[in-house]
């Protein structure tokens, strides 16, 4: 039996790319099998426009905003280099007050964790951030059980990543929550994740002679 599911990933300005791309690709690739057939992916914007720019300077545009009535079976915030306007953006924190009480996934990359933390649906759970901003986190946020040193951390229907290229891996891991551990697989081969290689491996081939 396929299941239909709705992922809707928060986007703004300056939002850091990667961690956009990550859970954006991962099930878009997952939903053209039978087991999430019918699944889709939201780019939902904070703001009334139709698109945003990337901090790397790659132009989004946007499906949906934080204005919309959405039923979301996933909500996964990014994280970008400054994100304290997210901190006081209001409707934002009610955004994501509403859907933790239907979603079935609240997820986030880098300092993403941070803007969870702040409408409180990270009090009491596990959870991890950007490497290195983990004490930041836990001192910002002291009802938060901050994990250190571990890329991805689950806990009741909570997931957080490290930032960057994790992203990917934290999709991957949620993908296979919900999909079970073959699809997760399947899309994993399909990214020739296992070919990406260490930075020694890269460093040589950079250093070949032509």
């Amino acid at each position: 039996m396929s299941k239909a599911t709705t992922i809707g990933i928060i986007v703004f300005d300056e939002v850091l790319t990667a961690e956009v791309m990550g859970p954006a690709e991962v099930f878009g690739i997952a939903s053209k099998s039978k087991a999430l057939a019918g699944s889709k992916v939201l780019l939902i914007g904070i703001e009334p426009q139709p698109s945003i720019r990337t901090d790397e300077g790659i132009r989004l545009l946007v499906d949906a905003t934080i204005a919309d009535d959405l039923a979301l079976d996933v909500l996964f915030v990014p994280g970008a280099n400054d994100v304290t306007e997210l901190l006081q953006h209001e409707k934002l924190n009610a955004f994501i007050q509403k859907q933790e009480k239907s979603v079935e996934w609240l997820g986030s990359a880098c300092a993403g964790a941070f803007v969870l933390g702040n409408s409180g649906v990270l009090d009491g759970k596990q959870a991890t951030t950007w490497f290195g901003g983990e004490t930041s986190l836990q001192a910002q946020f002291p009802a938060i059980q901050v994990i250190h040193d571990r890329p991805v951390v689950l806990d009741q229907r909570r997931i957080t990543a490290n930032g960057g290229l994790v992203s990917y891996r934290a999709a991957l891991v949620l993908l296979g929550k919900i999909a079970g551990v073959t699809e997760a697989q399947a899309v994993y081969d399909t990214l020739n994740m296992d070919r990406l290689g260490t930075w020694t491996e890269i460093e040589a081939t950079i250093g070949e002679a032509q």
